[in-house]
């Protein structure tokens, strides 16, 4: 029968937050978004397990450094990790891991609470699949992790610490959803933006339906509406019609043409729709905004 052990590692080192500490991070305005609830290292973790089959409270990232060892969340779903590869299970999910028996894992891991933590995971997608690490980035990781445990191991009752653990965790996150922004995945989804948005400039004084869009750019109607909505926040048409609206407000700036000659050139021909549209993105009427001191 193989051993099992959620922690008790040689030279192991392990902080676990009491609840009344968490309790007050959770209400204090500079934490209560986001902060460390527990934090540690485990080198050469033999049979390490853990299974939480409810989930946790908070969010866990786990970091392999060497060895590997497996995680299985969302029902049947199986992942390894290897060396220089991070995994982050959001709050709530159901999940247990396991240090591999023949080469166990080595990881630095922590778990991070507040409404701001599942937003930075979804916002960069980071727990879609294992992420291994740019080495630029690694170092940062390591070293924000090992500042982070210092500081909080040294002073855990002392609230300017745990801002500035919070701080440097979002930093750190906010990293990594940069560092692996450069995948090849993330690099094709950028090409397919750049092909739309091309021709969507170039086509600033037609009208362009989505299946037109879509076709250009060889996506599916819905994985284009996806795409735009996740890099821009706007849907593909409404990005477009603020595009035109930016190109008329430069027109209203730099030129004397009526609102009439720059709604047809930006390839609207009811005025009155136009000005209604352009006050809505904008803030003010054609005529308002051309009025406006610049500059």
């Amino acid at each position: 029968m193989s051993v099992k052990k959620q922690d008790g590692f040689r030279e192991q080192r392990l902080l676990v937050l009491p609840d009344y500490i968490q309790k007050e991070l959770g209400e204090q305005s500079l934490t209560k978004s986001l902060y460390v609830s527990d934090i540690g290292f485990f080198p050469h973790a033999e049979f390490h397990y853990r299974e939480r089959p409810e989930g946790c409270d908070a969010a866990i990232f786990i970091y392999c450094v060497e060895g590997e060892g497996w995680i299985e969340w969302e029902s049947e779903r199986t992942i390894r990790l290897g060396p220089r590869s991070l995994a982050v299970i959001p709050a709530g999910t159901p999940h247990r891991y396991f240090a591999s028996e023949s080469n166990p894992w080595s990881i630095y891991w922590f778990h991070l609470k507040g409404d701001d933590a599942g937003g930075l995971i979804a916002l960069y997608g980071l727990s879609d699949e294992p992420l291994e690490l740019p080495l630029g980035t690694l170092t940062s990781f390591i070293d924000g992790v090992e500042q982070s445990f210092a500081i909080l191991s040294d002073k855990p009752y002392a609230m300017p610490a745990h801002v500035h653990v919070a701080q440097t965790m979002r930093h750190l996150i906010s990293e990594i959803g940069f560092g692996i922004g450069r995948s090849a995945q993330n690099r094709k989804r950028e090409q397919h933006l750049e092909a739309a948005i091309r021709y969507m400039t170039e086509h600033l004084a037609t009208a362009i339906r989505l299946p037109e869009l879509a076709r250009h750019t060889g996506l599916s109607k819905q994985h284009l509406i996806h795409l735009f909505n996740r890099e821009t926040g706007f849907s593909p048409i409404d990005y477009f019609l603020r595009m035109k609206m930016q190109r008329a407000a430069q027109m209203l700036d730099l030129t004397d043409l009526s609102v009439k000659e720059i709604a047809s050139s930006v390839g609207i021909a009811d005025p009155y729709y136009f000005s209604r549209l352009f006050k809505k993105v904008m803030g003010h009427s054609p005529t308002v905004y051309r009025n406006i001191p610049k500059g």
